[in-house]
């Protein structure tokens, strides 16, 4: 069985997955509206999002937190507008 995340690994893997959507090289043929482009760096995305959505309702989550997963779930909007809307 896998072992749980703590988490600042959670935080630390979700910024990492953030960072890879950014590095995905945009291909030539079709640009930014390739759709395995779009659906690699959505997919990545998602999977940030994943790993944090349910750390502000847990039990012992501080304000900080929960403040930190509003600000990656921020994070992977702005990222998402910035790669796929331009």
């Amino acid at each position: 069985m896998a072992r749980m995340l703590t988490t600042p690994q959670r935080f630390a893997k979700a910024r990492a997955l953030i960072e890879e959507a950014r590095r995905v090289p945009v291909p030539e043929e079709g640009g930014r509206f390739d759709l395995s482009y779009v659906a690699r760096v959505r997919g990545l995305l998602q999977d940030a999002r994943d790993l944090v959505k349910f750390l502000s309702y847990s039990v012992g989550a501080s304000p900080e937190t929960k403040a930190a997963v509003k600000e990656l779930f921020a994070e992977t909007e702005r990222v998402q507008a910035e790669l796929l809307k331009k």
